[in-house]
């Protein structure tokens, strides 16, 4: 293994989600820190956050989610430590971002390379964690999966969530005018930043958003599934597109998690070869990750680095709900499924 000068950890903090439990039963241990094999990255992490996904796990319901116990934390920021025995010594000291679906709320991470993408000198640790999975998922969406025009309209169901607030900026910033469904508490806030508000909960929803877009909106992004999914294609313009891209409504509630994927998937790709003149596809952030992977890890460092010059600059700004130190995970977990924030719950080891 390749190092910095400094002594190297050999044990780490981390948070520990043991089974099915209410917040307050998170874990926190002191445990041994494996060292980087291959190309891998030792990273002392300077913030993480909670997304949905964690909110999932934590009740069982994340489609795919290892076996209890096990460290949530879907991204992180810090710095690099020490890189493994083929990794790139010119890593370390450098300030990286990294997908890992699992594992971030710790201390230290021992991270993928391909993985990662080192953050820009200006952001903080902080600022860059908001954009990380929230910001690439957001700009995929818009640019690769909707292919939205300035000018279009747009209809963002979770508005106030951590990837709908970068989804509407990055959608300002292309000229590009937002409806945006999500519960009265937000609203306020919603108009403030230049957003047409809806109440997702609402049974005028479809007529409500023809009175902003009488033709229909050019794309839909759809955190929730089920109904609103069928509502969201009803609400398109010829030539729109519907992204959907979290199913909340099957993940709060109980049974298997398989079927509801795969009819989520199959209905999207019936919608789009039916002779209507528009479009649905169901994104995943992982698509391709084992299968392209020369792509993905393009892609990724393409469009994240992108999102990364946005916030430097000040185009879009980080929108940070709370922060706590990590030892705080349970109550910071729990305030982050009150569902009465407006941003991203950040954890501070």
């Amino acid at each position: 293994m390749t190092s910095s000068a400094a002594p190297l950890p050999t044990m780490s903090s981390r948070v520990i989600l043991p089974g099915i439990v209410e917040p307050n039963d998170l874990q926190v241990v002191t445990a041994p820190l494996p060292a980087p094999t291959g190309s891998q990255l030792l990273v002392q992490v300077e913030a993480t956050g909670i997304s949905f996904a964690e909110q999932a796990m934590r009740k069982g319901r994340y489609f795919g989610q290892p076996a209890f116990p096990f460290v949530p934390g879907y991204d992180l920021v810090g710095r690099v430590r020490a890189v493994g025995p083929d990794g790139d010594r010119q890593m370390i000291g450098r300030r990286v971002a990294s997908m890992t679906k699992t594992g971030a709320w710790a201390e230290y991470v021992v991270v993928s390379a391909r993985d990662t993408v080192v953050v820009p000198d200006g952001i903080s640790p902080e600022d860059a964690e908001t954009v990380v999975v929230n910001g690439v998922t957001a700009w995929q969406m818009l640019h690769r999966a909707a292919k939205v025009k300035p000018g279009q309209t747009i209809l963002v169901f979770g508005a106030n969530g951590g990837v709908g607030g970068i989804l509407i900026q990055l959608a300002q910033h292309h000229g590009v005018r937002v409806i945006g469904a999500a519960s009265p508490r937000h609203h306020e806030a919603l108009r403030a930043a230049g957003v047409v508000p809806v109440d997702y909960a609402d049974p005028r929803l479809p007529a409500l958003v023809r009175m902003h877009a009488p033709a229909g909106v050019d794309a839909v992004f759809d955190n929730i599934g089920g109904r609103a999914t069928r509502t969201s294609f009803t609400l398109l313009a010829r030539g729109g597109t519907l992204v959907s891209y979290a199913i909340i409504d099957a993940v709060s509630g109980t049974g298997g998690l398989m079927a509801p994927f795969l009819k989520a998937i199959g209905q999207a790709v019936l919608w789009s070869v039916l002779p209507n003149g528009k479009r649905a596809t169901f994104y995943d952030l992982w698509s391709g990750h084992t299968v392209r992977p020369v792509r993905f890890r393009r892609r990724l460092e393409e469009d994240l680095g992108r999102v990364f010059e946005l916030l430097r600059a000040g185009t879009i700004n980080a929108n940070i709900a709370a922060r706590f130190p990590l030892v705080d995970a349970a109550a910071a977990l729990e305030l982050a499924e009150s569902r009465t924030l407006n941003g991203k719950v950040i954890l501070l080891p």
